[in-house]
Order: structure tokens, then C-alpha cells, then sequence
């Protein structure tokens, strides 16, 4: 029985098959290639399809009637994941010299291609500078070099490509080029050089206004550096830059106005932002606050009036907690088996989300690890989330 992959090559053989029969009998020759071709389909009835590949690329002289089906032919075998014959097939195309120079680059920029899916990014970076130096990388091409200086987390290289982006295409790259000065800036604060880590902060934002990233950066350097001030002005920017990142600013913030005692202050904001931004991170803290001040009854009413209003998952269980440290007895031990419940609920809910491909889990990711995105995955907010 002939295995699949065998059966695929088929369509190759019979292609190979009508051009070569068509090509003889175009120039009166006699079919010399009936040897080979048969040999080849030899190979394929003996389940050796690789044997069967060399035949047929050799049957298949590199011309001006054929390079379209090399070129075919080896994108079909990276596309099934046969990266070392779509190589093979590419290379072959390439040691030609008397190919035209549109094949040629067309051959390299596939044979960077397929070391890219093979993930040898060195000799896929290093073809793909070469049709640079030819003039000859194109849109997609330049996206591919943007994406293998990505995976190598060379940031410097990696703004370099996307300016270069920008001017081909005039799509505005800022918003990621603002991305790769803030993994810079996490690179120098990771090394302790503040100072440094700063200045890429302070580039991002001035390239992106609405970075939140940078913010947030900077926000954590300032903290880290005893500049509590300056820590509050960074967090509260990200509310101004994209609201669904608020809940990465308060529990920060709290410890900033506690440092600066002016606890007075924080309620005033944090009111004001619940008025605009129904989020159970603020109804928690401003829950607490009034537990802390005025009890446990008006902390109740309070996360009980702000559930009515935007039912919250989160909330509820915020909410059976204060109900538990004020019971006794077997109400006690039901609402803890409640409790319990809504813990096992919740344990498994993811708290991100990214927006364009659905991507969920529990840490923040400013480059979505599915589909590759800059800034799409975000705070899930709702019945389940924030």
C-alpha cells in the first residue's frame, strides 16, 4: 500500500510527466527521459518518496517553463512541513547560474523561508539581508526579518526594521516601536541601571502617548527609587491611556499613598475612578477602606449596592468573606463551604485575554505568545473578571 505522502507526490510525477513528453516532442527528440521518469515512479511504488523528489526536480530542468514549478513545488513541502525538501528544492534553484535575477530572488527569499520554519534564524536573517542589499525585499519579506529579530530579542535591530516598515508600506509602526524601547528599558531596569531604564521610558511615551507600558514601567523604577510622587502621576496616566489597565494601578498605588500618608487623597481618586470605571479592583479597596473606617456593616451595604449595580464574580466572593467574619455557628460553616465553592470557581479563570486571537491566562503579556500581537492581550473585565 502506498503510503499518503506518496500518494501526494503523484500529482508531481504527472506533471513532471506531461512537460517533460510535451518538451521532446516540441524539439523532435526522442524521450530519453523515459528512464528516470519510470525510475521515479518506481521509487514511489517502493514507498521511498524521497528518492522519488530527486528524480523528479532533476527530470524538471531549471528554465524559464519550470522555475514556476520548483518554486510551487517547494512551497507546497514547506507548507506540509517538509522543510528539508522545500530546502533541497530551493538551493537547487539558487546554484543555477543562469537563472534570471527576478527567480533568484524569489528562490532566496523562499530559502529564507524555509529556514525560518526550520528555525536556523541565523542563515534566514542572513538571506533575507542579502536581497536588502539587492533592493529587493519587499513587505513581507521585511516582516519576516522583523519577526526572527523578535524571537532573538534584539530590540535595536528590531526598531531599525520597522521604520524601515513604516517608509514602504506607510502603516504607523510607533506603537510597537514604542514596545520594543519599553523591552529595553525592562532589560536596564533587570541590570539595576535605573537611570537608563528611565530614559527608554520617557522614548516610548514620546513616541506612543498612550504606551501604557511605559508608564507602568516607569511608575515601578520611580517606586523602586523612593519617588512616590512621581510613581502616582504614572499611574494615574494609564487611566487617561486605556482604562482596562486601571486595575494594574491600584493595589501599587495604595502602597505609594501609604508611604506618603495621604490615604486621604487615594479614596478621593479612587471614588472618583469607580464613578467612570465600574472595576472590582477599586470596589475592593474602597470596600476595605470603609470596613477600616466606618465597619463591617457599612463594607457590606456598600459591596452589596456596587454587585446590584454590575454583578461581579469577584466581588461576591469579596463580599461572603466579610459575611463570614461577622456569622457564627452553621451559617458560618455553610457561607465557608460558599466560599470554598466560588475559591475553586475562580482558581481557574483566566485574568487576560488577548483581544484579536482569544489567547487567556494569568500573566500579562505585552506580545500575545498565540498569534503574536503587540498590545492585544488585556485585563478581562465583566462578570468573570475585573
Amino acid at each position: 500500500m502506498i503510503l499518503p505522502y506518496a500518494l501526494s507526490l503523484l500529482p508531481v510525477a504527472a506533471t513532471c510527466g506531461y512537460w517533460v513528453g510535451s518538451r521532446d516532442r516540441r524539439k523532435k527528440e526522442s524521450p530519453k527521459w523515459y528512464s528516470d521518469y519510470f525510475k521515479g515512479l518506481n521509487y514511489l511504488l517502493n514507498e521511498q518518496p524521497d528518492k522519488a523528489v530527486d528524480v523528479f526536480i532533476k527530470l524538471l530542468e531549471v528554465d524559464s517553463d519550470t522555475v514556476e514549478t520548483h518554486l510551487a513545488l517547494g512551497s507546497l513541502f514547506r507548507r506540509r512541513g517538509e522543510v528539508d525538501r522545500s530546502t533541497r528544492i530551493h538551493q537547487n534553484l539558487i546554484a543555477r547560474p543562469q537563472l534570471d535575477k527576478i527567480y533568484k530572488v524569489r528562490a532566496l527569499a523562499a530559502l529564507a523561508q524555509d529556514y525560518l520554519k526550520a528555525g536556523v534564524l541565523d542563515r534566514a536573517e542572513r538571506l533575507f539581508l542579502e536581497l536588502a542589499e539587492l533592493g529587493e525585499i519587499d513587505e513581507k519579506n521585511l516582516k519576516f526579518l522583523l519577526h526572527i529579530y523578535q524571537q532573538e530579542k534584539d530590540w535595536r535591530k528590531a526598531i531599525d526594521v520597522a521604520t524601515r516598515l513604516e517608509k514602504i508600506t506607510g502603516h504607523s509602526m510607533l506603537p510597537v516601536v514604542a514596545q520594543y524601547h519599553c523591552e529595553l528599558a525592562d532589560i536596564k531596569k533587570s541590570e539595576g541601571n535605573f537611570e537608563l531604564a528611565l530614559e527608554y521610558c520617557r522614548t516610548a511615551d514620546a513616541i506612543d502617548h498612550d504606551c501604557v507600558r511605559a508608564s507602568l514601567l516607569r511608575a515601578e523604577i520611580e517606586m523602586s527609587l523612593g519617588n512616590y510622587e512621581m510613581a502616582i502621576r504614572s499611574y494615574k496616566q494609564v487611566k487617561k491611556q486605556d482604562p482596562s489597565f486601571l486595575s494594574e494601578t491600584i493595589e501599587p498605588l495604595v502602597n505609594c499613598y501609604q508611604e506618603i500618608n495621604k490615604e486621604d487623597q487615594l479614596l478621593g481618586y479612587l471614588n472618583e475612578s469607580l464613578k467612570q470605571y465600574q472595576r472590582f479592583s477599586l470596589v475592593k479597596v474602597i470596600s476595605q477602606y470603609r470596613q477600616k473606617q466606618e465597619g463591617d456593616v457599612a463594607a457590606i451595604e456598600f459591596l452589596s449596592e456596587q454587585i446590584r449595580r454590575r454583578p461581579s464574580l469577584r466581588a461576591l466572593r469579596h463580599l461572603l468573606e466579610l459575611y463570614i467574619e461577622n456569622s457564627a455557628g452553621r451559617t458560618r460553616e455553610k457561607l465557608v463551604i460558599l466560599q470554598n465553592f466560588m475559591d475553586t470557581l475562580l482558581e481557574d479563570k483566566p485574568l487576560y485575554r488577548c483581544r484579536h486571537c482569544g489567547f487567556s491566562g494569568k500573566i500579562l503579556y505585552w506580545l500575545c505568545p498565540s498569534c503574536h500581537h503587540w498590545m492585544s492581550v488585556k485585563p478581562i473585565l465583566g462578570l468573570e473578571g475585573n
